[in-house]
């Protein structure tokens, strides 16, 4: 009965799909008067927390303005700025919300202190990697609860790419044990420098721009950012001595675009779903260039001698992994929206586990030689 129930939705179009997919169209369900293209133009103005034309990142800012323009014949236009070109890197949420700007760009956890729900919807330590955050939020109920957040703040959210497994950071000392982390005064963000911060280290919150000079003036003593791509092209290579593996402070960091509530409402059905499929082509867009990158610049990074890359110690990441547990459950604690959502992706991983451990651990054990 359900294969028949299913094969039937199927041929007549009519099988639910959940909010995240939803968004890419499905079936049309709108009114005729709403399919009807009009010709006013939309002119946007999107503020991102990337330095101007970053790669990847603010180069994927540009594809959507790119792709959206293209799709909707001119009439969806939006200018990008990069962080501080408008506004300050960190004031786009705000911006944005207040209407300054019609859609911004940037990561869920840099509005922490605004909304602490946000930061799970970034990623969060020994969390979902990539493909199990993009199930949660796309098919597992994750961005029902986003848009819900999200509206408090006059704001409507879209997935937009995410890192995949991150590196562990660069350090200009040896990290030997947990020790080694006391005193330690590093760029870490979100819920990743909690969990620093009950280790014994200090965390700081520097937008991407300001990392390199931090690091070489003395301010921060070890920086995490995103991957062997990034971190070469940022130069961390020629300041920093240590590079370590694995990044279990983001496993699979999501990116966002969020809208100003009011605006997107007032475009035309065709231009929101316009807008729409065109994050959904960024989100697929940014992890496929990090992947294919990161396999790229690694390479370049092994060739530097004065570089050595190196994994933590086993029982590092162990202390690690526990001090997470306790961190995070105590901060989902602290705020109702955040029990809720925490609630949400803790399920959705106990659920996910059991499969990737049949699949995905299992075969990449059998690649170890």
């Amino acid at each position: 009965m359900k294969r028949s129930h299913f094969l039937k939705g199927l041929a007549a179009g009519t099988l639910a799909l959940p909010v995240g997919l939803r968004l890419l169209g499905g079936k049309a369900q709108a009114p005729e008067t709403e399919r009807l293209v009009s010709g006013k133009r939309y002119d946007w103005k999107m503020v991102t927390t990337w330095p101007p034309g970053f790669p990847v990142l603010g180069e994927g800012c540009q594809l959507l303005a790119d792709l959206c323009r293209e799709m909707s014949g001119g009439r969806l236009n939006i200018t990008v700025y990069g962080g501080g070109e408008l506004v300050p890197a960190l004031q786009a949420f705000d911006a944005v919300r207040q209407g300054s700007a019609e859609v911004g760009s940037g990561a869920a956890y840099y509005w922490a202190g605004k909304a602490p729900a946000a930061q799970f919807f970034a990623g969060y330590p020994f969390g979902l990697n990539a493909q199990q955050m993009n199930a949660w939020l796309l098919a597992g109920g994750g961005m029902e609860l986003w848009r819900e957040l999200y509206a408090d703040y006059n704001l409507v959210p879209f997935v937009g790419g995410n890192t995949g497994v991150q590196m562990g950071g660069w350090y200009n000392r040896e990290i030997n044990s947990i020790e080694d982390f006391r005193g330690l005064k590093m760029r870490m963000p979100g819920l990743g420098g909690r969990v620093l911060e009950a280790l014994g280290g200090t965390p700081v919150l520097l937008p991407g721009g300001e990392i390199y000079t931090g690091l070489e003036r003395g301010i921060l003593d070890a920086t995490e950012w995103v991957g062997p791509y990034h971190d070469y092209i940022m130069g961390f290579h020629e300041i920093a001595k240590y590079y370590y593996y694995p990044g279990w402070h983001e496993p699979g960091t999501a990116f966002e675009f969020f809208v100003n509530k009011e605006k997107y409402e007032s475009l035309p059905p065709d231009l929101q779903r316009i807008f729409a499929v065109a994050t959904h082509y960024i989100n697929m867009y940014t992890i496929s260039t990090f992947e294919a990158k990161n396999a790229e610049y690694l390479e370049k990074l092994r060739a530097v001698d004065t570089l050595s890359i190196r994994p933590f110690p086993d029982d590092l990441i162990e202390t690690a992994r526990k001090a997470a547990v306790r961190v995070i459950e105590d901060y989902a604690a602290e705020d109702p929206v955040a029990g809720k959502v925490y609630a949400s992706i803790k399920r959705f991983r106990e659920l996910a586990r059991p499969w990737s451990a049949m699949t995905e651990t299992r075969f990449y054990n059998s690649l170890i030689q």
